[in-house]
């Protein structure tokens, strides 16, 4: 029973409570989750099959948009049933709950594979089959080390990357506002690196659960920031850093981590920023999000290549021990790089030119990424992408590569 808890149920149902009106389901679905539990620790099958099909009437009866918001409970209600019934014995039962699970959309393959709940029915024949769909995208070091080969041969030509200097105005204003070269230290320049990330690292908090703000640039993200007591999701933590790098003439990017997504459910992703050292003539990781940077085992610091690399062919990675979400969370190597993470650089995507206020929004403005694709996507097409936002007359433009030279240029 590792980490076995009822309470995905009960707070799938308090974070909807943001988005729906339906209070009285969100209610009825604690007081569901409540009964199913009770009946998970009393081992009694029937009275958790009666409350589960209580919350399942109700929520099949709810709109679409309100069941999509709800389908966690809903999931997870089967997987815990197939748990009763497996530390009971009763393994036809407990496999059928499970693959209803996994089919109404249940993703955790890593939980599935140590929940001790699980143990009676891990040797049959029908729990391999019922689990090997999930871990084609549930799996995900599985998944990257099949991402591993790009063609280094393809040819096409796309832009290449610029980096804004540090006699712009605007990052003259940045580095002055903030005292940057006091915060960077007189020390190495690795040290100056690290120090600019600790610093926006404890100067403003994470937040995933909110948009930026419209102006994303450093100065104003910063002031907002501390105007509105509020924090920055990772695309805004690292925008904010690479424009400090810049400011004190250190080439940087803020690189998109994204997942293979095949079935369409996983909007996640994660921004960190590539840092090139001219000490140690290479690119770096750097994560204000969790403070954290990545090393081979002599303790040198490695770059988001090298990571990935090492993920795929099983070589060992140091994560830094100060790694930490928010300073309330300590990050361990296992969750961030070879679960989080290992989803997240499936594919890669960048700015073309970094410089300050990328992101801001403008009439006539174009925005440029390059984004490296393994062969592996099952989106073949390397043309590229082009739209425009209505409202803002923003355009964005996306080239596609298979070639990592290219990406890593």
């Amino acid at each position: 029973m590792k980490n076995k808890t009822f309470l995905l149920l009960f707070l799938c149902a308090i974070q909807c409570t943001a988005f729906s009106q339906n209070d009285s389901f969100d209610a009825f679905a604690r007081q569901q989750d409540s009964l199913m539990m009770k009946a998970y620790y009393d081992k009694n099958p029937p009275a958790y099959q009666q409350a589960m099909q209580e919350f399942i009437t109700r929520y099949k009866a709810l709109p679409a948009d309100s069941q999509k918001q709800y389908l966690n409970g809903y999931v997870v209600a089967f997987y815990n049933l197939a748990c009763t019934y497996s530390l009971l014995g009763q393994k036809k039962e407990a496999l059928a709950n499970l693959q209803t699970s996994i089919e109404a959309g249940y993703s955790d393959y890593a939980h599935l594979l140590e929940d001790t709940d699980l143990d009676p029915i891990r040797k049959e024949k029908e729990f391999t089959s019922i689990v090997q769909p999930l871990r084609e995208t549930g799996d995900y070091l599985y998944i990257l080390k099949k991402a591993g080969a790009y063609n280094r041969e393809e040819k096409q030509v796309l832009p290449v990357f610029t980096y804004q200097t540090a006699d712009n105005p605007n990052l003259v204003t940045l580095r002055k506002a903030f005292n940057l070269d006091s915060i960077a230290g007189k020390a190495s320049e690795l040290s100056r690196i690290l120090n600019l990330c600790h610093w926006i690292h404890n100067l403003v908090p994470h937040d995933g659960n909110h948009g930026n703000p419209v102006v994303k640039n450093a100065l104003s993200m910063i002031e907002e920031c501390k105007r509105d007591a509020r924090g920055l999701n990772c695309r805004g933590l690292a925008t904010v850093l690479n424009e400090c790098y810049l400011s004190m003439g250190i080439k940087s990017r803020f690189v998109t981590c994204l997942p293979k997504d095949s079935l369409g459910t996983d909007p996640d992703c994660h921004v960190i920023n590539m840092v090139y050292s001219t000490q140690l003539k290479k690119w770096i990781w750097i994560d204000p999000t969790f403070d954290a940077y990545v090393m081979n085992e002599q303790g040198e610091l490695l770059g988001i290549e090298e990571v990935r690399e090492r993920l795929i062919n099983d070589k060992p990675l140091l994560l830094n021990p100060e790694a930490n979400w928010n300073r309330k969370v300590t990050q361990t190597k296992a969750n961030y790089l070879y679960n989080y993470m290992a989803k997240n650089l499936y594919m890669l995507e960048c700015p073309v030119r970094s410089e300050y206020d990328t992101e801001t929004s403008g009439e006539g403005k174009n925005i440029e990424y390059i984004r490296l694709v393994p062969l592996d996507y099952f989106r073949k097409s390397l043309e590229k992408g082009v739209s425009t936002n209505n409202v803002t007359k923003t355009s964005l433009t996306t080239y596609r590569t298979n070639n990592p030279a290219v990406f890593w240029q």
